[in-house]
């Protein structure tokens, strides 16, 4: 049968699936070196000149929009006070809070009936995306925004935050398959229910990964439903 490019993707769509996905297995991110005249070392170099030129601009994300406040807070090297690299957005608590929590709240649906194979496969793209072209970036940042050197910088941002987020996946997929014993007669099983409520974040100043995995868990293993967990500066 020959469908046309209008019903197929009607089909598609539609369509019943009735394979149990698996998620890879966990493997730690290596880590890279970061020796003089490595790849890895220029990649870092050149966003470190980029961070120490330019000036970046840190917007609040709010329902995946990009706010900017007049009420600014600086970011300066910590081993080098005198060279601002960026600005920061402060959030007035009574307007942004209040817009956090509606985007969060007109999310809810679509992020609470997403199946599981497709909320892992957003963070297992995450940590690709962290491994691969955006590796120098986070590592960089690191280094200027909290001092660390290239190695520290490799291991607390770019490959703790990779293990964080495929690790959580595939520890998901264990809890997901645990379920209560069978009587006889009887099909127990048990279902997860999203969480009732919201989760406040405050980052650590002086960790990248655990910044990234304080925001992100939650929304993985407990099926929260907003993309703008509150981590924002007041």
């Amino acid at each position: 049968m020959m469908l046309s490019r209008k019903n197929s993707k009607k089909f598609v769509k539609n369509i019943r699936y009735n394979s149990r996905a698996i998620v890879p297995n966990f493997v730690n991110e290596p880590i890279l070196s970061y020796k003089k005249g490595t790849a890895e070392r220029k990649d870092v170099e050149s966003h470190i000149k980029k961070f120490r030129e330019g000036k970046v601009k840190i917007p609040l994300v709010i329902g995946g929009q990009e706010v900017h406040t007049s009420s600014k807070g600086e970011i300066r090297i910590p081993y080098d006070h005198k060279v601002v690299v960026g600005e920061y957005s402060k959030c007035n608590p009574s307007e942004h809070v209040k817009k956090a929590i509606d985007a969060a709240l007109s999310a809810k649906k679509t992020w609470q009936e997403m199946a599981f194979e497709q909320r892992a496969s957003i963070f297992l793209k995450i940590a690709d995306l962290i491994a691969g072209p955006y590796r120098g970036m986070i590592n960089a940042a690191t280094v200027v925004g909290q001092g660390k050197n290239f190695y520290q910088a490799e291991i607390d941002s770019a490959c703790e935050s990779i293990d964080f987020l495929r690790f959580n996946v595939k520890e998901v997929e264990k809890l997901l398959a645990q379920q209560p014993v069978a009587s006889p007669g009887m099909w127990n099983r048990l279902e997860y229910r999203p969480l009732e409520g919201f989760i406040y974040v405050i980052s650590p100043f002086n960790f990248t990964a655990i910044s990234l995995n304080l925001c992100l868990a939650p929304a993985l293993f407990v099926m929260l439903f907003f993309g703008n967990l509150l981590n924002m500066q007041c």
